[in-house]
């Protein structure tokens, strides 16, 4: 089963997201987290790193970063294992480094954070930026 991760970047209160173009194959034209998949052979945090230096230009503290959560989803040879992260510490200023990906990056209020590619990631992502400003 493909595995795929994803990163909430979150600082003060706001999450960035990315805008997916609307040529790509998989959820065109939605707001998201940055991310992708994990290569044969390499762990989540490393994918992690990877994918959020490729679409965002910036070096993540991996040690920083704490499980969010994990969906399986799809049905058989279409299934995939979605994982997403939770990201405060981070090296460089986040930027579009992957315009072929995406349209448009940007930061939101967690509590204004529009409909997202996964639903599920967007409610654990609501609660658990709840529980850190608590």
């Amino acid at each position: 089963m493909p595995e795929i991760v994803t990163a909430a970047l979150v600082r003060e209160g706001q999450v960035l997201l990315v805008h997916r173009s609307p040529n790509k194959h998989a959820y065109p034209n939605v707001w998201d987290l940055a991310g992708g998949h994990i290569d044969a052979g390499e762990t989540e945090l490393a994918a992690l790193a990877r994918e959020v230096h490729e679409e965002l230009g910036v070096q993540i503290a991996t040690g920083s970063a704490v499980h969010l959560c994990r969906l399986d989803m799809g049905h058989a040879e279409e299934s995939v294992r979605l994982s997403a992260w939770i990201v405060s510490e981070w090296k460089g200023t986040p930027t579009n480094a992957a315009p072929e990906e995406h349209d448009e990056i940007r930061w939101f209020q967690t509590e204004e954070l529009p409909t997202l590619a996964h639903e599920p990631v967007r409610t654990a992502l609501m609660e658990a930026t709840r529980g850190i400003r608590a």
